[in-house]
């Protein structure tokens, strides 16, 4: 009896969690008049694509903001989940003398940082990325927060498997690569979904770095794209000229769409592994 009322009840959580995404994709297709006139709906009286139409009117553009955003996560995904894998096995290994020191160092950065314009300055005129890929890979590269989860289920794994490879001649890269990541599987799911997530919906440093069009990120792109309209919406109605329909408020359920469809594709495959690496340390024994 108890499993079943769980069963309900994680049912109709997850229920109430799907509905706001459903609720996405009917605005999506809902034609502008309606909207305006009786909200959002699961169930619209009048269909229309012409928000996807819109949104889709230069695919050029939102290709190349899609192939962009896509290396960027693919690619620092993968370095940056390494790196932080790395550095939480440094600090969390017992003969490094240096390892408070530099987890300090590390973590200070949480609590205090230079500020926006000396990171500006510093990441253009002494680093000249202005209009450059490393400036969208670089920033979100490495978190605190990442490596510290990290370093929390690295606690997990025995001591005892590192001192009999070295006993066996291995080195402490070698350890690293062949026995200390394989068996961090969850944790690195968890923090490779995470830091994923992070270049896929940053836009951010899009806006601050970068000019070119062909480096648009697609969160940017369809920011500037959302902006546009409510900038022709306001200059019409200053002007007094007839204010065209424009799907503003339907085109931003189609965006979404758009930037959450891949992300919600891949997240089933993730889920085993991002729930054991959120469960890292829950039980003690």
């Amino acid at each position: 009896m108890l499993s079943i009322v769980g069963y309900l009840v994680i049912g109709a959580i997850a229920v109430a969690c799907l509905l706001p995404f459903l609720l996405i994709i009917s605005g999506s297709i809902t034609s502008e008049e309606e909207i305006t006139r009786d909200g959002f709906s699961f169930f619209p009286e009048s269909y229309s694509l012409e928000s996807y139409r819109i949104a889709l009117k230069v695919p050029e553009q939102i290709i190349r903001a899609y192939a962009v955003t896509s290396s960027l996560t693919v690619v620092g995904t993968v370095i940056g989940t390494f790196l932080s894998a790395m550095a939480a096995y440094v600090l969390q290994r017992q003969d490094f003398s240096w390892r408070n020191g530099f987890s300090f160092y590390i973590y200070f950065t949480v609590l205090f940082n230079g500020g926006l314009v000396p990171w500006y300055i510093l990441m253009v005129n002494y680093l000249n990325l202005k209009d450059h890929y490393l400036a969208l890979l670089l920033p979100p590269l490495l978190n605190v927060f990442f490596i510290i989860v990290m370093k929390s289920f690295l606690r997990s794994i025995p001591d005892a498997i590192t001192e009999s490879a070295k006993i066996d001649g291995a080195g402490d890269f070698t350890i690293f690569l062949r026995l200390i990541l394989p068996l961090s599987k969850p944790a690195l799911a968890t923090i490779g979904l995470f830091t994923a997530m992070n270049y896929w919906n940053d836009w951010y440093n899009a806006m601050l770095f970068v000019n070119n069009q062909d480096l648009y990120s697609l969160q940017y792109y369809l920011y500037r794209m959302l902006a546009n309209i409510d900038q022709i919406k306001t200059l019409m109605a200053k002007s007094g000229m007839a204010l065209q329909v424009l799907p503003s408020e339907g085109l931003k359920m189609a965006l979404t769409v758009i930037v959450t469809g891949p992300v919600m594709l891949l997240y089933p495959f993730v889920q085993r592994f991002f729930i054991q690496g959120l469960t890292v340390g829950a039980v003690k024994g």
